[in-house]
């Protein structure tokens, strides 16, 4: 049988303030109809549904859709759906009964007994084909909190690691009871792993920091596949087959334009994994960076602006490529934006993010020899100081001007008070 792995989706994400509603949208079509070209029989999403615990009502709206079309066109094709760390789990959770008449379970977060106890049996999910016929069972584990984590003698790990392989333990094991003869053992996990590599600027670190990241036997060997969520850069873990992100569909920042976007069709033969195939998501938005990395001058950057492919009037605005710009100053440039804007005017790319370097001693104020006691400041000298740790030379006379006139100004507002 098949398996789809899919994870952070981040519906309702804004890309420094553009929202990305075309590209998911793009995205959740094309992954209908995979489903139907590589004859998927299950599909597991591992976490980060959504970009946030309060997502927009789009979001949701683009999530349910995705569910209902996936029942139509595909009805014996049944889901599991766990929380990650961006999405709330109660909110993931209250449509589930609803979801189930769509064939999707829906985990948002850890089930509690009434005495407080892990309820496991709500973690396993028949893992069914295309005729429902149960060929394995689904440990299907959501993101864990601190506060999920049951306590006691760690055996030598990190408390928070040795709580993380209780709840698997439990799960495990209570899918080994359930598990069909020759059937799959398969988990899933919204979490950090040893050994993996993260993007900086879009995933938060998740138990504490990456102090508390999971080693690999987290997952026991008989285990046939974990499908994992979290890392936006698709990657095995330890160098095994078996388990993996499959990594976020489209680019969550700039820095991940280079990042390999792919869902993972997972192959199985009864308990052994046949193997994986990396299935890339097409690049519905492209991303520029100018320059790919560093800073240009000014004038280099604008020249390589105006050298940008022209707008194509047939390209829908949405589908317009996303433009981050990085020029270094070595003086203010209160008209760099205008300036880059009439650079682009009539060109392809969106600008959406425009990074400056400025050029300076980089010294602290207090590093500065001389310089007075608080009692003893002048504000001439401390912002001339301040002006001198961005850029070279002096202090323009305009822009002393216009400091001295706004030093006169509150110290005039404070005489009046």
């Amino acid at each position: 049988m098949r398996i789809l792995h899919t994870s952070d989706w981040h519906l309702g994400h804004t890309l420094h303030d553009f929202p990305r509603e075309e590209e998911h949208r793009l995205f959740l079509d094309w992954l209908l109809e995979l489903v139907g070209e590589r004859d998927v029989d299950f599909l597991i999403v591992a976490g980060d549904v959504f970009d946030t615990a309060n997502p927009p009502a789009t979001a949701q709206r683009a999530f349910f859709r995705f569910a209902a079309e996936l029942h139509r066109r595909h009805p014996g094709v049944r889901s599991v759906v766990v929380g990650g760390n961006h999405d709330s789990a109660a909110r993931l959770d209250a449509p589930s009964e609803v979801l189930l008449g769509c064939g999707v379970s829906v985990v948002g977060g850890l089930p509690r007994l009434p005495g407080g106890g892990i309820d496991v049996h709500r973690l396993l999910v028949p893992l069914t084909d295309r005729g429902g016929r149960e060929r394995g069972v689904v440990a299907a584990v959501p993101f864990l909190r601190a506060a999920d984590l049951p306590s006691g003698p760690d055996g030598g790990d990190d408390p928070l690691v040795s709580g993380v392989r209780r709840v698997y333990g439990q799960a495990l094991d209570a899918a080994r009871a359930r598990m069909p003869r020759d059937g799959a053992l398969v988990a899933t996990g919204h979490c950090y792993m040893v050994g993996t590599t993260v993007s900086e600027l879009s995933e938060r670190r998740v138990l504490g920091g990456n102090q508390h990241a999971l080693p690999a036997d987290v997952f026991p060997g008989d285990v046939t596949y974990a499908a994992l969520g979290h890392l936006h850069l698709a990657q095995r873990v330890g160098g095994r087959e078996a388990v993996r992100y499959s990594g976020s569909p489209i680019p969550l920042a700039l820095d991940e334009a280079d990042y390999p976007h792919q869902v993972c069709v997972v192959e199985l033969d009864g308990p052994r994994l046949a193997g994986v195939e990396a299935v890339a998501v097409p690049r519905a938005v492209d991303i520029v960076r100018v320059p790919g990395r560093g800073h240009l001058p000014v004038e280099e950057a604008l020249e390589r602006l105006r050298g940008l492919a022209a707008a194509d009037p047939a390209v829908p605005e949405g589908r317009r490529p996303w433009l981050e710009v990085k020029v270094r100053l070595a003086a203010p440039e209160p008209a760099l934006r205008r300036r880059v804007e009439e650079a682009l005017a009539g060109r392809a790319p969106r600008l959406v993010r425009l990074a400056v370097e400025l050029a300076g001693t980089g010294r602290a104020l207090g590093d500065v020899a001389g310089l007075a006691g608080l009692h003893g400041l002048d504000p001439a000298r401390v912002f001339a100081l301040r002006y001198a740790r961005s850029h070279p030379g002096e202090p323009p006379a305009e822009l002393m001007a216009a400091f001295h006139e706004l030093v006169e100004a509150v110290q005039a507002g404070a005489g009046g008070a």
